[in-house]
């Protein structure tokens, strides 16, 4: 099981697209003792991966001893990451601390259409210098790319300049109307171009031996089987079943992109609230509404519920960005 931890709100840039509308810090953020309290909770409910993110996790000035402390306490901790403020020797205080990787955003191998994304000048040149620096001090990256119109016809060649700066892997965020991603809605590609991008990356697989992941495109899951492309992972969507996010002041929510409280840690402990929660316990029933009820990948796709949570307030209905769901409503 994998969980994010949003540790700020704090970040040295201004991205178009920020599911957390990043920029100032949180007054409220959990302190280093609340944060390893935390972290302690999350490692009792079974989890093992604790994505430590942001905003900019780097800002927070304890995040070495947080990282740490989750390592101490049995968890693999993985940093999210722009990457601008990477120098040689925060990567060696990420590797002294016990990071086990770190994951760095690049959304195009043009620095004009990553900077203007970005909003930072330069920013594009200090990120693939991040991974440079990663590979050799020989700290483990990944790349993280989200999906836009301006970049979805150059995916698999961000996989080959990724596999090139010697990255791990890559995984593929197909956007979600959520923070200040709701303001963006021109460069949001539809059902039919997300299939097309789903279907290069699984092709893509194929032949190169770094790991490639879609995210909030669970649609995936079904159409590897379909195209006879063995994966390691089970299911799409992950929110309140084998994932969730912990905002910066200690709201849960199912997912970083599906702005549902579900409880904060400061008011019941997190090991509880992911046992325990009424909305945790909905979204393990699968009993989704529309298409997604009765379709028969509905176990190992699950469907974006985030994107079903904007289009109609509603975390159970179906996900109408599904390419198999956009052809049954249009036979409707």
């Amino acid at each position: 099981m994998i969980i994010s931890w949003n540790t700020t709100k704090a970040c040295n840039l201004k991205c178009e697209h920020c599911y957390r509308d990043a920029g100032g810090k949180d007054p409220n953020e959990l302190t280093t003792a609340e944060g390893k309290d935390l972290l302690l909770e999350i490692a009792k409910a079974g989890f093992k991966i604790a994505i430590l993110s942001g905003g900019e996790p780097l800002l927070r000035k304890d995040i070495f001893e947080l990282i740490s402390y989750a390592s101490s306490v049995g968890l693999r901790p993985v940093l999210g990451t722009n990457g601008v403020l990477f120098t040689p020797e925060i990567v060696r205080k990420l590797k002294t601390a016990g990071a086990a990787r770190v994951g760095i955003s690049l959304d195009s191998k043009d620095f004009r259409v990553h900077d203007d994304f970005r909003k930072q000048k330069g920013a594009w040149e200090k990120t693939v210098e991040a991974m440079r620096i990663c590979r050799r001090e020989n700290l483990d990256f990944q790349v993280h790319t989200t999906v836009t119109r301006r970049n979805y016809q150059e995916i698999i060649e961000i996989t080959d300049f990724a596999t090139s700066l010697g990255a791990k892997a890559h995984h593929i965020f197909f956007l979600v109307p959520t923070g200040r991603g709701k303001d963006i809605s021109e460069v949001f590609i539809g059902a039919k171009e997300i299939q097309e991008v789903l279907e290069k990356v699984l092709n893509k697989q194929k032949e190169t031996a770094i790991e490639l992941k879609p995210v909030c495109a669970p649609q995936f899951i079904p159409m590897a089987k379909k195209m006879g492309i063995p994966l390691r992972f089970q299911r799409g969507c992950l929110a309140g079943t084998g994932y969730c996010c912990i905002l910066p002041n200690g709201d849960v929510h199912p997912c970083p992109y599906l702005p549902l409280k579900v409880a904060n840690v400061r008011e019941e402990k997190f090991s509880s609230i992911w046992k325990n929660s009424e909305i945790f316990k909905k979204l393990r029933s699968l009993e989704y509404s529309g298409f997604c009820g009765f379709c028969v990948d509905k176990a190992s796709c699950g469907g974006c519920r985030a994107r079903a949570y904007y289009e109609s307030s509603d975390f159970m209905a179906e996900d109408k960005e599904c390419v198999f769901t956009s052809v049954k409503n249009n036979a409707r």
